[in-house]
Parts: C-alpha cells; structure tokens; sequence
C-alpha cells in the first residue's frame, strides 16, 4: 500500500480552510492545515491544524522535514508577503513541490474613484482633505499607521478587536467577519456618513461589495496595492489547487 502524500496547507485565508476540508477527502492525501493564529477561524477538527509562527525560513524546514511534508501550499493573505517569501524559500531549500493559491486581486472599473497608493504610510499621507469620515478597512494590524490622524474620524472594522495598548485613530471599532452583503454595506456608509474608504486589494468576494457601494455612492476609495510576493507558481482558485494536488497521486 502506498504512502499517503502529507501536504502543508498554510491556511491564512477562507479559501486555504476549505481547500484543506476538500482535500482531505482526496485519497492518498493527509492534509494539514496551519494557521497563524491572529483571528479565530472555524477549523474542521477532522483535520490536523497546527496554530502559531514556524519561526522563519528555519523553524519552517524543520517543520517540513520533521512532519515529513511532501507537498506545500501557500494560501495565506495576499498582504502575508513575509510567510509567502519563507514558504518559497523553505520549500526550494527542502526540494518540495510548492504553489501559492493566490485570490486574483480587484480591478478598477468604470465608476470607480481610486486612489491607488504602495503601503499605509502613503494612504494616511493622501487622507486630509479628502473626507473628515473615513472608513478604514485594513485589518487591526496597521491601525497605528493612522493614529496621528487626530482631525480626522474613522470607522474600523476587523476581525477581532485590537489590544488594549494599541494606537487608534479617533472612531469607533467594529469587530465584524464577512462575507458582508451590498444592503449592509450601503446601510453601513449612509449610518455613519462615510466620505471615503480605505482597504488592502485582498481580492475576493467576501469584501468586495464595500467597492460596490462607494462605486454607487461615487465615494474615493484609497486603495493599498499588494506587496512583492515570490514568483513562484500560482493558482487562482479551490478546483485549480486541488487538480494540481492529483497530479502528484
């Protein structure tokens, strides 16, 4: 009887979730899925999950060759650019199979009013005097970028609320998960007299009706463009990720 290939589903996205869940039902295949452990995700606790850091390119070839992985895909966030470049090194290091699913990134279209800037230094610097509220909508990591903003209002939302010692910009917190719908997000921006909206380009369905309400609204949205990630091979979806997956049963 053959051995099951062991693949290492590095699960910071909704889509890594459910490509392990799927994948565990491929035979010949014993999935693990890891989480970096900053939101509370619903785990499938049929499956092996590992949560928490590698500790770097080296703690990640430990990993893999301890666990004796075969196979390794790399479905973090897009913004994860640092797990991303391990993966990629780590998995040429360990002369493993290796593919980044990767959600394709939103595109600009007609009514839109983009701002599109590099990082959050560069969306905080273009903020006064385009609108006194603002929607803020990049994840509780980078709130501190803004806290300076002392003339300004924001209206947060993240996943889970920020630490009590955390820098926040003048505004109110939301802690809320998507998928959020269009009637929420249009009652959402009218409730607290939204100007404009800053987010990440994560991609993806499950956020993307706030681009169609400011799009109906013909609000700004200061949009923060992905960082550099590894050119290594890529795939935009579950089925894609799971195909490539047979090819090595």
């Amino acid at each position: 009887m053959r051995k099951p290939k062991r693949v290492l589903i590095l699960s910071g996205t909704g889509e890594g979730l459910k490509l392990a869940a799927r994948a565990s039902k491929l035979e010949g295949l014993q999935p693990i899925a890891s989480l970096a452990g900053r939101t509370r995700q619903s785990v499938n606790c049929s499956i092996p999950t590992r949560i928490g850091g590698f500790g770097g390119v080296s703690g990640l070839r430990e990993y893999l060759r301890e666990q004796q992985i075969d196979l390794l895909i790399d479905a973090t966030h897009p913004f994860a650019a640092q797990m991303s470049w391990n993966a990629a090194i780590a998995a040429g290091q360990e002369n493993i199979p290796h593919v980044m699913l990767l959600r394709p990134a939103w595109e600009q279209t007609v009514g839109d009013r983009w701002v599109e800037v590099q990082n959050h230094e560069a969306a905080a610097g273009v903020l006064p005097g385009l609108a006194p509220r603002l929607f803020l909508t990049i994840g509780r990591q980078e709130l501190a970028s803004y806290a300076h903003l002392s003339h300004l209002w924001f209206l947060m939302r993240i996943v889970t609320p920020p630490p009590g010692d955390m820098r926040l910009p003048p505004g109110i917190v939301l802690a809320q998960r998507g998928p959020f719908s269009l009637a929420e997000e249009r009652s959402l921006l009218r409730r607290y007299d939204i100007g404009a909206i800053v987010t990440k380009n994560s991609g993806g369905d499950a956020t993307y009706p706030k681009i169609m309400a400011a799009r109906e609204f013909g609000l700004p949205v200061v949009m923060i463009q992905r960082p550099s990630l590894p050119q290594t091979e890529r795939i935009g979806d579950i089925d894609s990720a799971l195909c490539w997956l047979r090819g090595y049963l």
